[in-house]
């Protein structure tokens, strides 16, 4: 599955009274992998950044002059996000957002072109409830280095919401293998007794055992205390 991590900066909160866009960062996964196929733009968007907003990512009018504004760069946007699974924090922002660009630059609204629209603080305010759900409080709460941070990023948001999905989802399908397509491998079938075989059993010593405990805890914790080995105890 293609997935694709996506942030925004914006001028100010408000995309119906005037704000734009300012800058967007993609992060793709695939099969819950990097693959560093990143997408990243700053965008002109003709107006400055409210105070408030400008302490937050420090993108100045100044720097965004020569930049290009979304009509220009709304064609390579859609294309990347064409068909994959876009995963956004707090999704009714940005999707705000990007839809009203999208509506200034003669384009229909971002769900018509990806496969769908995840919103992480939908799912962390279900894992955490009545608990600090913002991005900063998932990565201490989920042990995701967020130490470069001092300012918000699109980019760097994008990745760190890559490194935080991977945690609050290692419950479903974070331990499977890639064996790869089986079909097309040259597959014989071998016929051997192996009843006079003695495989040598070793046992894990007292650091495996305790890692082993650690990542049964994170796994139950990630998935709400729904494993079964917690509901078995």
């Amino acid at each position: 599955m293609r997935q694709v991590f996506l942030d925004t900066e914006t001028t100010g909160l408000y995309a119906s009274q005037g704000d734009r866009v300012i800058e967007i960062g993609c992060v793709e996964l695939v099969n819950r992998k990097l693959t560093g196929n990143n997408l990243h733009f700053y965008v002109n968007p003709g107006r400055d950044s409210h105070e408030e907003a400008l302490k937050v990512h420090g993108i100045t009018t100044e720097f965004l002059r020569d930049k290009p504004p979304f009509a220009h760069i709304a064609g390579d946007l859609l294309a990347y996000l064409k068909d994959a699974e876009v995963i956004i924090h707090n999704a009714a922002f940005d999707v705000g957002f990007l839809d009203v660009e999208l509506a200034l630059a003669q384009h229909d609204a971002l769900r018509t072109h990806v496969l769908g629209i995840v919103d992480t603080l939908v799912m962390a305010k279900a894992m955490f409830p009545g608990k600090r759900n913002s991005l900063d409080a998932l990565c201490d709460r989920l042990g995701v280095d967020n130490s470069g941070r001092a300012l918000h990023g699109a980019l760097l948001d994008a990745e760190l919401l890559a490194d935080v999905y991977i945690n609050l989802t290692r419950g479903q399908d974070a331990l499977l293998m890639d064996v790869g397509d089986a079909s097309n491998a040259a597959l014989k079938r071998v016929k051997a007794d192996l009843s006079k075989l003695e495989l040598p059993v070793i046992l894990a010593n007292d650091t495996e055992l305790t890692a082993h405990d650690d990542v049964l805890r994170q796994i139950d914790k990630s998935s709400g205390g729904k494993t079964l080995w917690h509901k078995a105890a």
